[in-house]
């Protein structure tokens, strides 16, 4: 036991070393370290937001010039009718577009109507003032969205395909998708929901499973998706969850929100406990969702900003100590990463079936 501890204290003041090391020789160079993490802070902050095109690096040619290498969009705005063109010539906020007798530029991820040299203007609160067209644009966003439902037509449509080809026997990725779709069935939905109105629900609760699941996937490829950790989608997704539970739910669903006491007490009696009650079961019908799209939101916004900035420490560090530590941290992290795409879109799953088994509840008496 004391060979274990003194080895592991060895390996630990071998870590203190090289963070110390590292973090010295970066003290020699403040300025320098200064913009590298404004320039880190900067890229994670762009990895995290939607944008009009898939970036995959840039580098600063010979003439000081940003050159990127990405895979442009289309971008669709209407301003007095409806105006299309490619990503590409917005150079990522540094060129101003020029549509017939307009100009256009992007600011902080958003097209605004500028003037031929590119003017933004600020008010008091440091908001910008330029008019913004209504934007259509098709952004990586809604590619990456596009791009995962039609591979999951795809997958499952030869998936239904092989089935009936073999009896019911699946084949090929069948057998990989097959034991999680019994796993969701049995385990979430027949539980949850019960076993008489458990198969009106599973087309939605299978298919927001695997969305979610694909897109986190999507998430950790280095095309720089973070689609469900923005906010509006996992608001989209709570939403659909919120309606289903509300619009499916039962008599007794209802009672129990208007009248959670029911028939043991008088009306008079209880008409005061209820001035309390009822706010408060309203107030869950909007906390239940609510719960759903921060929990998906944050876990995966947080996990995206952990990696990069994990990454970043790479090029802060600049040792051959302090940077090979931080890839390898950002690589176990990465792997953790994995299993957090997975277990995000078994809770959401889980609760939405949750909800809806408490909106499908029936009782004999109330």
């Amino acid at each position: 036991m004391r060979k274990i501890l003194s080895k592991t204290n060895y390996l630990f003041s071998l870590v203190v070393i090289a963070l110390f090391c590292s973090l010295s020789t970066q003290a020699k160079d403040k300025e320098v370290s200064k913009d590298i993490k404004v320039e880190i802070k900067e890229y994670i902050n762009h990895h995290l937001k939607d944008s009009y095109d898939f970036s995959l690096f840039s580098y600063t040619n010979n003439s000081g010039e940003h050159v990127y290498i990405g895979i442009p969009l289309p971008v669709i705005i209407w301003d007095n009718g409806i105006k299309v063109f490619s990503s590409s010539r917005l150079k990522h906020g540094e060129a101003v577009t020029k549509l017939g007798s307009d100009y256009y530029k992007l600011e902080h991820g958003k097209i605004y109507k500028t003037d031929s040299v590119g003017t933004i203007s600020y008010d008091k609160e440091n908001h910008i003032t330029n008019y913004a067209p209504l934007d259509l644009s098709v952004t990586k966003g809604v590619v990456s969205m596009l791009l995962i439902s039609f591979l999951m037509f795809y997958i499952f449509k030869n998936l239904a395909e092989s089935y009936r080809k073999t009896g019911g026997l699946p084949i090929g990725i069948g057998r990989f998708f097959e034991p999680i779709i019994i796993y969701l069935r049995d385990d979430i939905a027949k539980p949850n929901i019960g076993e008489k109105k458990y198969s009106s629900y599973m087309s939605f609760l299978l298919t927001v499973f695997f969305f979610i699941w694909f897109l986190n996937l999507l998430g950790l490829t280095p095309l720089g998706v973070n689609v469900t950790g923005n906010i509006a989608v996992t608001f989209g997704l709570a939403l659909l969850t919120f309606l289903i539970t509300n619009f499916t739910g039962t008599r007794d669903y209802w009672l129990h929100i208007f009248d959670p006491l029911g028939s043991s007490m008088k009306w008079s009696s209880k008409i005061l406990l209820y001035i309390v009650l009822i706010p408060i079961e309203l107030l869950g019908l909007i906390i239940k969702p609510f719960s759903l799209l921060i929990r998906l939101y944050a876990n995966m916004q947080a996990g995206h900003i952990v990696i990069m900035s994990i990454i970043g420490l790479m090029f802060v560090f600049k040792s051959w100590i302090g940077s090979p530590l931080s890839f390898g941290l950002a690589f176990a992290i990465a792997i953790i990463e994995l299993l957090v795409a997975f277990l995000q879109a078994y809770i959401f799953t889980m609760l939405s079936a949750l909800y809806f088994g408490f909106a499908s509840e029936e009782h004999e008496s109330h």
